[in-house]
């Protein structure tokens, strides 16, 4: 994990220990998507085994649709307090804020984040405090 420092809670109103739930709950984003993306059938093989066993008696298409809207919920909070933290660099700072590992310097030298450091990191900070302030 990369040298990631929780916010100024004086400043910002964030404990340590919300930031990190925050940034780990960010980090989640790629898991969800891939869900999203490939787990779209409720058909699943039968176990059989000699113990007895409890039947779920859900509806296994209202659990999934159910899980797929909430997946879906939590991928659009993401994005839409990226877009509000800056319109113009939303995709930058939704990659930063859902993967490990992605610094300032890969953001400028891979992919060309159109901004400097203090900026970059100033609506980084802010992304952190929209979505505090919205979960």
């Amino acid at each position: 994990m990369g040298n990631v420092r929780p916010l100024n809670h004086s400043k910002y109103g964030i404990s340590k220990n919300r930031f990190w739930e925050l940034y780990y709950w960010c980090l989640q984003y790629s898991e969800w998507k891939d869900e999203l993306k490939y787990k779209t059938d409720t058909v699943g093989a039968m176990e059989i085994t000699d113990m007895p066993t409890s039947r779920n008696v859900g509806n296994a298409t209202q659990q999934l649709a159910i899980r797929r809207a909430m997946l879906e919920q939590n991928c659009k909070l993401i994005e839409q307090t990226a877009i509000e933290a800056d319109p113009d660099i939303y995709q930058y700072i939704l990659k930063a804020v859902t993967e490990e590992d992605v610094t300032y310097h890969y953001l400028k030298m891979i992919m060309g984040i159109p901004c400097g450091r203090k900026m970059y990191y100033d609506r980084r900070r802010k992304f952190y405090w929209l979505l505090s302030q919205k979960k």
